[in-house]
């Protein structure tokens, strides 16, 4: 691993790894290369450690520095907005917000991790289902922590303590060295106790430890209680503590490793914390000794002394997880509800979950699937993606659908076995599903996104012959209404909608009729859409089955693809082309025989706003759909986003007229989707650039081509500076077009911060105010809440106070759309639902997650509030 740059591939993945020469343990010298290689190396036996708990990450992205000079450490917890759609992750409601967190559960992700400079990966004790619900400890953990005056010495006898605790309990610990100072003991539970009840138990035994050894042990946290003893820290078995996993580097001085050691390792007069080039050793030496744990096992039994300790109660009865039953099934927990649906005499259904996983990939992450026809009480389809040992499933009851156009119903179902990937038969009468199942289509799928219990993107390539015909691309999104949290879930509703992924054939028509040629069932009313599937108006851009497709010329796939916020130095080592940032609003310009259409990103038709843009002489002569901006150009000859609100509201002939004369508007054209009927989405930048450029383009119109610049990126961003432009666009020349997906083709690098926001509120006014509004309250979604930023009274102008009673008064609730408000900003608010969408700069975002500073730019009537997203600065 060469120079300071390299694109790799990690099992299908491709990453860009950077500045691998740079120096991130000074001490020794150990480079980012190194801390790759390292990762790369442990990736076997690290994975199973922290495969499917969310992972906090510590990152020193310019080393640890010295002892006289520490590295900044950045604690991270939420993933950033340009994390790969490919990185598992689960969304985690904390008490006030949701925090999306990855799961290291593969190569690819751990390589991306040590690429952003996390050193230290912590997890719970606790795994996520498929689902993203946290399911009970699998795993418990005694930190021995030596206070000033003991050492590694006093740990290991605290240790063999420990152990013989917990041996009577049927539990036999592995010991790992922290790479700090202690000794960490992790024992495999069988998953049947709580968090709260493993947590009782381990205090109970660091308060037995105490009382046997008090000169030895001390439970309390409080420091000047530990001096020459060693703390027994039971906390980290709390749900909320996490703990370093085993492997993981430190961001010490020097590269050690929390590693896992022997019982005999432990004898050693000689123990020492290991570095990470001792770890690769034993582990290139088939060295695991945290494997036991990994594979979990183990149960909490009684007390020796009779009793339970810290309430945790004895469980004779129960094996440990994945170990087979009688009947040839599994304890996985995860099929517990499989099973207790299903009696193993009455049904040919499958009840092991003991197929492991095999992947003809050539390295490429690939999991099965698998789509049955199920002739039930009523016709549907079982639609099920291998996740983690388990096919997750859902229902469709309209079957498969096989346009963008529509979305169908999905309700997700239990988790089935692996062995069901390719039942066919005959469920009896009397028992749960009776009827025929049928394999419709089978293979493998690539997962381009997975957040548990709230949407999957994945790639679907089924058999020969098989229903989908090809390769397809679909998303699963779950709905709104039913996320109370108290609720299981399973029997959740979700859409699935299919992508823009064409494959090699036309899908059949799952749903329209059955691939044996039965009838499809009668249309039922489905839920209402996710929020992200309605239109500004109310409607639905896609909701139920009863609804007419848009016509063909609507071109419903082509939404526009987004952008990401970056900065110069994530330009480094590939080709792009830059162009001007315009401040104007966003258009999708789509042109057939006889009209100009002119599509907002939210879906609104904007063409009777601007009709001077829609003269069917000021373009090409073909059809073709083009992305662009339209702006209005002030007197400084600079666009001005102020200046164009004026005519964004506007729809009335008159109104139109009267406002064109006195702001004109132009048209910056900036790619071409398609021409003359053909996609064009699948080429480079640089060949879809090209195309546009060969159209021919009017004289006398304000229809502009987005002109590219051929500078240096740090010239042409001097340039826009003092020019007081926005700031640019960088846009990579060999990236496709990604119809709805924001991307990191396509960085927005900009001098002023903007946020666009969502109004959830409004204080009255005061003084001059009085009667209007005083400041708006302003959120993010985020999930499925409203995260409340802050308030912004400044920045409006005479007329847009005078409308702003009027617009808030309209959309008027009781009840507060946030999350949480403080008390001080809560105290005289009148609450609004959350439709208006709106633009504030700001000067930075402060810790608590607020903006500061912000001041009003204007409304954005092209987005929805489903849209905004938090900005990356």
């Amino acid at each position: 691993m060469a120079g300071s740059r390299e694109r790799v591939r990690v099992q299908g993945r491709e990453l860009v790894v950077t500045n691998l020469d740079k120096v991130m343990y000074p001490e020794t010298g150990t480079t980012k290369a190194d801390v790759l290689a390292y990762y790369a190396a442990v990736a076997p036996v690290l994975i199973p450690a922290a495969a499917n708990r969310p992972a906090t990450r510590k990152r020193w992205v310019n080393g640890v520095g010295t002892a006289e000079a520490p590295g900044q450490m950045f604690f991270q917890k939420n993933l950033e907005e340009s994390t790969p759609g490919w990185i598992p992750r689960a969304s985690i409601r904390h008490k006030e917000r949701s925090n999306q967190y990855p799961l290291v559960n593969d190569a690819a992700t751990l390589t991306w991790l040590a690429q952003m400079g996390s050193l230290e990966i912590h997890v719970p004790q606790w795994r996520v289902d498929p689902h993203g619900n946290p399911m009970n400890p699998d795993r418990l953990v005694l930190d021995l922590d030596p206070g000033e005056g003991a050492g590694l010495a006093e740990c290991v006898e605290v240790a063999r303590l420990a152990r013989a605790i917990l041996k009577d309990v049927g539990l036999d610990p592995v010991p790992v060295t922290s790479g700090s100072k202690g000794i960490h003991l992790y024992a495999g539970l069988d998953g049947t106790q709580s968090s709260d009840q493993i947590s009782d138990f381990a205090h109970e035994l660091a308060r037995a430890l105490e009382a046997d050894h008090p000169d030895l042990a001390v439970s309390d946290m409080k420091k000047t209680l530990r001096t020459g003893k060693v703390l027994v820290d039971w906390s980290q078995n709390n749900a909320a503590k996490t703990t370093i996993v085993p492997y993981s580097l430190r961001g010490r001085l020097r590269p050690t490793v929390a590693a896992p050691r022997t019982w005999s390792e432990l004898a050693s007069p000689r123990l020492k914390q290991l570095d990470y080039r001792e770890v690769m050793r034993r582990v290139k030496d088939g060295k695991d000794p945290f494997a036991v744990v990994s594979r979990g096992g183990g149960h909490v039994e009684g007390h020796p002394d009779g009793g339970s300790p810290g309430g945790a109660s004895p469980d004779s009865g129960s094996g440990h997880r994945g170990s087979a039953t009688a009947d040839g099934g599994s304890t996985d927990p995860r099929l517990e509800k499989y099973r207790s649906m299903r009696d193993p005499e009455g049904t040919p259904e499958p009840f092991s979950a003991d197929r492991h996983r095999a992947d003809p990939g050539a390295g490429t992450i690939r999991e099965r699937f698998v789509i049955q026809e199920h002739h039930a009480s009523r016709l549907h389809y079982d639609f099920r993606l291998e996740r983690d040992g388990v096919l997750v499933s859902w229902a469709l009851p309209k079957g498969v659908p096989t346009s963008g156009g529509q979305n169908h119903l999905a309700v997700q179902t239990e988790d089935h076995p692996m062995d069901y990937l390719d039942f066919e038969g005959t469920i009896p009468k009397g028992q749960y599903g009776a009827g025929t199942v049928t394999v419709w289509d089978h293979g493998y799928y690539e997962c381009d996104k997975w957040i548990a219990g709230k949407e999957v993107i994945a790639t679907l390539t089924g058999a020969d012959g098989g229903g989908l015909g090809g390769t397809r691309k679909f998303a699963l999104i779950r709905t709104g209404r039913d996320s109370d949290a108290s609720k299981s879930p399973e029997q959740a509703q979700w859409l699935i909608h299919l992508m823009d992924r064409r494959g090699h054939g036309a899908p059949a028509a799952a749903g329209a009729s059955s691939a044996t040629g039965a009838p499809a069932e009668p249309k039922e009313k489905e839920g209402p859409p996710p929020a992200s599937a309605r239109t500004s108006h109310g409607g639905s851009a896609a909701s139920s089955a009863e609804a007419p497709p848009p016509a063909p010329s609507a071109l419903p796939d082509f939404t526009p693809m987004l952008a990401s916020a970056g900065t110069p130095a994530d330009l480094r080592g590939m080709d792009w082309h830059f162009e001007l940032k315009w401040d104007g609003i966003r258009a999708l310009i789509i042109g057939d025989a006889d009209r100009i259409r002119l599509i907002s990103r939210n879906g609104n038709d904007m063409s009777a706003s601007y009709p001077e843009l829609t003269d069917r002489a000021c373009w090409p002569e073909q059809s073709f759909t083009a992305d662009g901006e339209i702006i209005a150009v002030g007197p400084s000859g600079r666009p001005d986003f102020g200046l164009l609100q004026t005519r964004m509201k506007l729809t009335k002939a008159a109104d139109v007229a009267k406002a064109r004369a006195a702001t004109p508007v132009r048209l910056m054209v900036f790619d071409l989707l398609s021409d003359a009927g053909e996609d064009l989405r699948r080429l480079p930048l640089r060949k879809r650039r090209e195309r546009l450029e060969r159209l021919v383009w009017p004289d006398g119109c304000p229809v502009h081509l987005s002109e590219v610049l051929d500078h240096e990126v740090e010239h042409i961003l001097e340039s826009a500076r003092e020019l007081g432009l926005e700031g640019i666009m960088a846009k990579r020349l060999d990236g496709r077009y990604v119809s709805g997906e924001r991307t990191r083709s396509w960085l927005k690098l900009k001098f002023e911060r903007t946020q666009e926001v969502v109004v959830g509120g409004w204080r009255p006014g005061k003084g001059s105010r009085q009667g209007s509004v005083g400041s708006l309250l302003v959120g993010i979604p985020d999930g499925a809440t409203l995260r409340y930023v802050g308030r912004v009274g400044s920045g409006f102008s005479d007329r847009e106070l005078k409308e702003l009673r009027l617009q808030v008064d309209t959309l008027a609730r009781k009840t507060s759309p946030f999350a949480e408000v403080p008390a001080a900003d809560a105290s005289d608010a009148h609450w609004v639902t959350p439709r208006m969408v709106g633009e504030v700069t700001y000067g930075e975002w402060t810790g608590g997650g607020k903006l500061r500073h912000p001041v009003w730019r204007g409304w954005r009537l092209d987005k929805n509030a489903d849209d905004v997203v938090a900005e990356s600065g």
